[in-house]
């Protein structure tokens, strides 16, 4: 969500900040993206308040209708142009080699040739703390790939194919409310269960006094 904020402030600057349903669109955009995602408006609303908390995106006003969103990146990191379409594209995509960030973050920033790729990746990698890393070549690959670091180690999530991302489906939500209104209504048929066994047993001593 991060890169998509950072993607439309840049190649459509006319329609950024973004608001709710625009950032819903962009995260579920099917070109320019790995993995692909599915969310709806809950899953993006707690994104923005995550990265609210992490002072990398905000409110950015808006009409009296329609609230807008924007990215603090600059803020933050206060990135050059050129580290900015690299990490916007490593958001985007993921592990990329440099051949293919130029390629993809020409939409952004043109880099001359791969020299100044490798100087900016470099730049990011010698941050403190780091935010890009050099990851290990993989079996039968030539060309070595970047990650950025923003959310942890990237290597944890290079085991298995980048399945699409989907928001929690509703019928999902619906069932374990059922199942939470049923477990309410059990305790509370328990609750007034022992309340009548204490009434007895108060009623029952009361032979004996």
């Amino acid at each position: 969500m991060l890169g998509c904020l950072v993607e439309k402030q840049i190649t459509t600057p006319e329609y950024y900040p973004l608001s709710l349903n625009a950032l819903l669109h962009a995260c579920n955009q099917k070109s320019n993206r790995d993995p692909l995602m599915n969310l709806d408006e809950d899953a993006v609303r707690m994104a923005l308040r995550s990265l609210s908390e992490q002072a990398l995106a905000r409110s950015a006003g808006g009409d009296n209708r329609v609230a807008k969103y924007e990215h603090r990146l600059a803020d933050t990191f206060n990135f050059t142009r050129p580290e900015t379409a690299i990490v916007c594209e490593l958001l985007l995509r993921g592990p990329q080699t440099p051949g293919e960030l130029r390629s993809r973050a020409d939409r952004m920033h043109p880099f001359q040739d791969l020299g100044v790729v490798h100087t900016t990746l470099k730049h990011l990698m010698e941050r403190d703390p780091p935010l890009v890393a050099l990851l290990p070549r993989q079996p039968g690959t030539k060309e070595a790939r970047y990650s950025h670091l923003l959310s942890g180690n990237p290597e944890k999530n290079e085991a298995g194919p980048r399945q699409p991302i989907s928001a929690v489906p509703q019928s999902n939500i619906s069932v374990d409310a059922e199942r939470v209104s049923h477990l309410e209504k059990e305790l509370a048929a328990l609750q007034q269960e022992v309340a009548d066994l204490k009434g007895q047993f108060a009623e029952f001593r009361k032979q004996f006094e």
